[in-house]
């Protein structure tokens, strides 16, 4: 059985989507435990591991921004600017639901042959520039994965009860 070489497409947009959708998921578990454990949402909605580390609004949206910012620039096409402004579980869900939006407008021929297309960030420290395939597999999607994984964290470490299953979106 003869299967396709792996795509930029396959690597990045449905992985982007599939995880923003568990992220959403997970989002609803971390209400639902507040309100059956009587506890203001805005308590979860600050959580945070230390004090000079962002809170759980900010994982959600540095995701999105990965995610975003990642499907746009592999399609060369202009990366969506959301104001980062969400401060309720509502507000993340509109947001993760938006990015998702955005991604499913992205067709796989945009992304045929962006693996060797220039990708150029302006980081606080100074523009670094990157190939497409290194973009997406060495700064892109792990930083992506950083997110949702600290936002994750976040939510366990509040008592939400979630696993590894609810993370992978087995669940």
């Amino acid at each position: 059985m003869s299967q396709s070489p792996l795509s930029m497409y396959d690597a990045s947009i449905p992985v982007f989507i599939r995880y923003l959708t568990n992220l959403s998921a997970i989002l609803d578990k971390g209400l639902a435990h507040a309100r059956e454990q009587g506890i203001d949402p805005q308590e979860l909605i600050g959580t945070r591991l230390v004090a000079d580390m962002d809170a759980l609004p900010a994982q959600i949206q540095r995701a999105s921004d990965s995610a975003k910012g990642a499907g746009a620039r592999l399609a060369g096409v202009e990366v969506p600017s959301f104001a980062d402004d969400e401060t309720t579980f509502e507000a993340l869900q509109e947001r993760i639901a938006k990015t998702i939006g955005f991604l499913k407008t992205i067709r796989p021929e945009q992304l045929e042959g962006s693996e060797s297309r220039t990708i150029e960030l302006k980081m606080r420290t100074g523009p670094v520039t990157f190939d497409g395939k290194t973009f997406l597999l060495s700064f892109a999607l792990p930083n992506f994965f950083f997110h949702v994984t600290t936002a994750y964290g976040l939510l366990r470490h509040k008592g939400v009860q979630i696993g590894k299953l609810d993370y992978l979106g087995t669940r």
